[in-house]
C-alpha cells in the first residue's frame, strides 16, 4: 500500500521551504536579477535610453561594449533624434533654456576650434549648427557644422574659385535631417557676376567633401534678402521678403515659388525687404507668423505650411491680450515685441510661443493663453532675430 500520507505531507514541507527561500531572498539580488533580465533585451533598453537626456546618452556609451554597439546602431539614434527635443534656444551665442529652472547650457564658448575672429551661429538645422568666423573680411571667412550635444565640428571647405568668388557670396545655409538628408549638406548662394543680378548655386556634400556647382541659377529682379534659411521637407526656405519668394529642392536642385498665406498675398504680399514676425520649422512643421488683425497687433496667426507645398492654413489664433497688462514696457505708440520661436510640443496643447518684449523673453502657451518670464534679457540681447537659433538635442555623428 502507497504511504500518501507521507507524500503529502513531503510536499508540504518541500513548499513551505521554497515559500521561506524566496520570502528572505535579497532584495538587491531581486534587483540584479530584474536589471539584467532588462540589460538582456535590446528592445526594452532601447524603450528606456530613448527617453533619457542626451548627456545621459553620451554617458551610458561607456557602460559596456554592448552598449556602446547598441547606442551607435543608426536604428537607436534615428529614434532618439526623431523623438529629441528642444530645451532652449542661443540668443546670439548665449544659451537660453525654455524652462527656468534646467540651466545647463550645452556650451559655454563656442570654442570648439580656434578661430582668430571668433566664431558666431547662422543657422540651426535638427540638432547641427552652421556657425562662421565672426568678424574679418568676408573672402577669408570660415564655415563649420557643429553638433552642440556631441561636441563634434566640421571644418567646411571653402567654395571653390578664390577670394573673388567668396566676396560675392550672398547665403550659406545647412540641410539635414536624420532621415530624408542624413549626409549634411551646405548650401551657398552668391552672384554669377559681382553686383549682377544673376545667382549661381553651389552645394557642399558632407558625403563626398566636394562643391558641385548646380546646373540651376536664377535671377532675382526682385533684390530677395535670402534670410532666415530654414531647412524643411527636403528644401531649404527663405523667409518671404519680396513679390516673388522662393525655396529650394536640394535633392533635385531645383527652384520652386514659395506660396504666400491668402491673408498675407490679398494685403499685396512682401516687398522692400519686409519679412514674417516669424519664419521656421518645429517637429517636422513649417511655420509662418503674421498678424491676424491689422487693427490690433496683438492678435496673431500661426500659419502652417502644407506637405506638398501647396499652401497654408491657420493652425493657431494667438491672442497676446493679457501681455501689456502684465508688461507695461511693453506698451508704446505701438505695442513692441517680436516672436523668437514656435516651439510644437507632442500635444497641441503643448504648443508655446517664444516672445521678447523689451528687457524680457515670454513663453506664451498657445492654447491656454498661460505664460511666464523666462528670462530678464538685459544682459543678453544684442541684435535682431536673425541671431536667434533653437537647440535641439541631437546624437548623430557625422
Amino acid at each position: 500500500m502507497v504511504n500518501t500520507r507521507a507524500k503529502i505531507q513531503k510536499t508540504k514541507t518541500t513548499r513551505k521551504a521554497c515559500f521561506s527561500q524566496a520570502s528572505i531572498e535579497d532584495p538587491d539580488h531581486q534587483s540584479t536579477r530584474a536589471g539584467a533580465l532588462i540589460g538582456s533585451n535590446d528592445d526594452i533598453l532601447t524603450e528606456i535610453l530613448q527617453r533619457l537626456p542626451a548627456t545621459s546618452i553620451l554617458q551610458f556609451k561607456s557602460v559596456s561594449k554592448h552598449w556602446l554597439w547598441l547606442l551607435s546602431q543608426r536604428r537607436f539614434t534615428l529614434r532618439y533624434d526623431n523623438l529629441s527635443k528642444s530645451p532652449g534656444l542661443f540668443v546670439r551665442n548665449t544659451y537660453i533654456p525654455f524652462d527656468a529652472e534646467n540651466q545647463n547650457p550645452p556650451f559655454h564658448s563656442l570654442d570648439f576650434c580656434f578661430d582668430p575672429c571668433g566664431i558666431r551661429i547662422l543657422q540651426s538645422c535638427n540638432g547641427l549648427l552652421l556657425c562662421c568666423s565672426d568678424r574679418g573680411n568676408q573672402r577669408a571667412r570660415k564655415y563649420y557644422v557643429f553638433n552642440p550635444t556631441t561636441k563634434q565640428f566640421a571644418l567646411i571647405p571653402s567654395v571653390p574659385g578664390g577670394q573673388n568668388v567668396r566676396r560675392t557670396i550672398r547665403f550659406m545655409g545647412l540641410a539635414y535631417h536624420q532621415t530624408n538628408c542624413v549626409h549634411y549638406k551646405v548650401v551657398c548662394i552668391r552672384n554669377a557676376e559681382v553686383n549682377g543680378e544673376l545667382f549661381q548655386i553651389q552645394i557642399y556634400s558632407s558625403d563626398t567633401g566636394k562643391w558641385k556647382i548646380s546646373s540651376e541659377s536664377f535671377s532675382d529682379n526682385y533684390y530677395t534678402l535670402l534670410c532666415c534659411g530654414v531647412y524643411w521637407n527636403g528644401a531649404i526656405h527663405w523667409a518671404p521678403s519680396s513679390r516673388n519668394p522662393l525655396y529650394l529642392k536640394v535633392e533635385d536642385e531645383r527652384l520652386q515659388k514659395l506660396p504666400l498665406p491668402v491673408q498675407v498675398e490679398s494685403s499685396g504680399g512682401y516687398y522692400d525687404g519686409l519679412i514674417p514676425k516669424y519664419f521656421g520649422e518645429s517637429r517636422g512643421h513649417l511655420h509662418l507668423v503674421e498678424t491676424a488683425d491689422s487693427e490690433n497687433r496683438l492678435h496673431l496667426n500661426v500659419y502652417e505650411m502644407m506637405n506638398d507645398h501647396s499652401g497654408w492654413f491657420v493652425k493657431f489664433q494667438v491672442e497676446l491680450d493679457e501681455l501689456p497688462g502684465a508688461f507695461p514696457e511693453m506698451t508704446h505708440s505701438y505695442y513692441e515685441f517680436d516672436v523668437f520661436d514656435v516651439v510644437r510640443g507632442e500635444k497641441d496643447e503643448d504648443t508655446f510661443m517664444v516672445v521678447r518684449i523689451p528687457g524680457k523673453l515670454i513663453r506664451y502657451n498657445v492654447h491656454d493663453k498661460s505664460f511666464k518670464q523666462i528670462l530678464n534679457l538685459d544682459n543678453y540681447y544684442r541684435g535682431g532675430d536673425s541671431h536667434v537659433h533653437r537647440y535641439t538635442e541631437a546624437i548623430t555623428y557625422f
